[in-house]
Formats: C-alpha cells, sequence, structure tokens
C-alpha cells in the first residue's frame, strides 16, 4: 500500500511556513510515501517562487501543483522549464513554459501527478480539460496505475464530472482553487479516490487566507483594494489517500484539517 498525502492551497508566508513545519512530523507519524502540495498562493498570496518552490520541496513535498495563479511571479517563467516537479496545469496550449504531469520513481513504485485547470468561471480560459485529461491519462497509464490529479477549478459541478469521468483510469482526483474544504470525501465505484475540494493551508481567521476588512470593503464599495493575506492560528487542509501500489485503485481517503499556532516570521520577510 503508498500512503498519499494531498495539501490543498498553500496561502502566503503563514501557510507555507506551517506546511514546511509540519510536513517532517506527518511523514514520520503517519508513514507517508509521497506528498504533494498546491502552492500556487504561497507567495504573499498570489503565485510561488523559485525559493518557496525549493523550500517546501527541501521540507518532503514531491510535487508542487499551481493553477490560475501561477504565472503571479515573473521569476517562475523560467524555473518551470528547469523544474519539472513544479506543475503548471496541463491544458494550457502547446509550447507554454513547464509541464502538467510527471512520474517519480518511489520505493513502492512509479507515482505519475497531473494539474489540470477546469474552464467554468476561470480565466484565462483553457483547452478542454477532459479531452487534455483523456489523452495524458492514456500517456501515463502505460507507465504506472498510480495517478494522482489537482483539479483547479471554481465550480463542484465541473469537478465532480471529471472525478466521474476519471473513476477507474486514476487513483485520485482531488479538486482545489476554492479554499473552502467539502466533506465528499469517498471512493468512486471503479476505485478512484474524490474530493470536491482539499481546502487551503493557511490563517484560520481570514476571508480565504485574507484579512477581512479589505475585502468587506470592496464588497461595501466595489472599489478596489489591496487584499493583504491574514495573520494568526493556521489550519492545515488536505487528504490523505491509501493506494493500493499494483492496481492502483484506492483504499481509503481521509479527509485532513488541523489548526496549528501561528509561525514564527521569517526576519523581514512578508507572506
Amino acid at each position: 500500500m503508498l500512503k498519499l498525502l494531498f495539501l490543498g492551497d498553500i496561502v502566503g508566508e503563514p501557510g507555507r511556513r506551517a506546511v514546511i513545519a509540519m510536513l517532517p512530523r506527518w511523514r514520520e507519524e503517519w508513514g507517508l510515501d509521497f506528498i504533494v502540495v498546491n502552492g500556487e498562493n504561497s507567495a504573499n498570496g498570489r503565485g510561488i517562487t523559485p525559493k518557496i518552490a525549493v523550500d517546501l520541496m527541501r521540507a518532503g513535498a514531491a510535487v508542487i501543483t499551481t493553477g490560475d495563479h501561477i504565472w503571479d511571479q515573473k521569476e517562475i517563467v523560467p524555473f518551470l522549464d528547469n523544474e519539472p516537479r513544479l506543475l503548471r496545469p496541463l491544458n494550457y496550449p502547446p509550447g507554454t513554459p513547464g509541464g502538467g504531469s510527471i512520474v517519480l520513481e518511489t520505493a513502492k513504485g512509479k507515482v505519475a501527478v497531473v494539474n489540470v485547470q477546469c474552464r467554468t468561471f476561470m480565466n484565462p480560459p483553457l483547452e478542454n480539460p477532459f479531452l487534455a485529461m483523456r489523452d495524458e491519462i492514456a500517456r501515463l497509464r502505460q507507465e504506472t496505475p498510480i495517478i494522482f490529479v489537482d483539479c483547479h477549478g471554481e465550480t463542484t459541478s465541473e469537478k465532480i464530472a471529471m472525478g466521474r469521468y476519471l473513476d477507474g483510469r486514476v487513483s485520485a482526483v482531488i479538486g482545489t482553487h476554492t479554499h473552502c474544504q467539502t466533506a465528499d470525501e469517498q471512493i468512486f465505484p471503479g476505485g478512484t479516490a474524490y474530493l470536491t475540494d482539499a481546502g487551503f493551508c493557511g490563517p484560520s481567521e481570514s476571508c480565504l487566507g485574507r484579512e477581512f476588512g479589505p475585502i468587506i470593503q470592496r464588497f461595501l464599495t466595489g472599489r478596489p483594494v489591496t487584499f493583504p493575506v491574514a495573520s494568526g492560528p493556521v489550519r492545515l487542509c488536505g487528504a490523505v489517500v491509501e493506494i493500493d501500489e499494483t492496481t492502483g485503485r484506492a483504499l481509503k481517503i481521509t479527509r485532513l484539517a488541523e489548526t496549528c499556532a501561528a509561525p514564527e516570521p521569517a526576519a523581514g520577510g512578508k507572506g
């Protein structure tokens, strides 16, 4: 059996520092074999930098997935072609920097990770994710039956449809992007573990990781404002999936939602 941990969208310095602190402990306590995290909001709440990606991988993340904020930090563009373990959504047009999937060797066999972005209410609208996944999963299954999918999307319906579409062909489909963890974890009839949204890793006293005040002001006035990352205790959300390494079928999915004390900020750093 292979035990895989996935953590939802990491938000700002509080989220990433908490994740970096907790991953080594969790790996030992839970006997984890493979860790995937979504890091697309880890740089001050928007995007990811090369340094943050390296820090997350040094802490234990085997693969980092992203989403619609992947391009928000300009220095990430050249890094994507040099670090295949940092994924951008699969369904960008050919020629886009980086890749949308990866296969890595582990002590329990090869593990594939795919990052795909939905289209409903998402910008920019990308290529059809269902067609992109049809072709990519067919290719990956020639290498390994163990395939994990981060489905980054706004609507529950599109993510549920993707999970059902891929049932029996991948080990797990877990959604990201809304920062609100759902309570619908299950294993579909074909053996695919599913969760509509993993939730996020960021300040628990917040609006999706941001300070309440400016967001309320935006709703009151309709005028543009900045949304600083909040502070205080951090909520870490995701799921642990147990997978039969021979068949790739999920055996169990367990939702994770744990609150920890606010991490000490880096000297002179901002989230």
